[in-house]
């Protein structure tokens, strides 16, 4: 089983929007048995939170459903648990190395970094243009997907 944990700042817009984009796609490969996939904060800033109204709408735009949830912290003992820590922007990264104490394993990456692309996906919360961020994520967890399938032989 694959294990891919999506993280952001706050849990309630662009990781949840990973979380269920890239079980939509492992759903429609038919494959969803092969994954685990979650998503977690890692800052405090929204815990015990839904995901973000407009997150859940442009879920929806694209036919991507989603259940009810809770955000979350992502906590150090957790490290080995997943084999992939997918970050959206260079800030959690950041937040990563120091919550994990590093990375020995080499799992935390950027989302866009599997497409190819060297950029993060930017935080709608602030910039409030959710499609773009979840055109980035698509992109981002497309790559993942086909590199992970592959490494796994899904």
């Amino acid at each position: 089983m694959i294990k891919i944990l999506f993280v952001c700042h706050g849990n309630i817009c662009r990781s949840p929007m990973a979380e269920f984009a890239m079980k939509d796609l492992a759903e429609k490969n038919n494959c969803e048995d092969k994954f685990f996939i979650a998503s977690a904060a890692t800052t405090n800033d929204d815990i015990g939170s839904d995901m973000y109204p407009n997150a859940k709408a442009e879920l929806k735009k694209h036919g991507i459903s989603f259940t009810p949830r809770k955000a979350r912290r992502i906590t150090r003992k957790e490290y080995s648990d997943w084999d992939y820590i997918v970050a959206m922007d260079n800030e959690n990264i950041l937040d990563l190395h120091y919550i994990m104490g590093g990375d020995p394993e080499n799992k935390i990456k950027l989302l866009l970094s599997f497409s190819g692309v060297n950029r993060e996906v930017s935080d709608p919360w602030y910039t409030r243009d959710f499609a773009t961020a979840f055109n980035d994520i698509k992109i981002g967890c497309e790559g993942l997907f086909k590199g992970a399938a592959k490494w796994k032989n899904v």
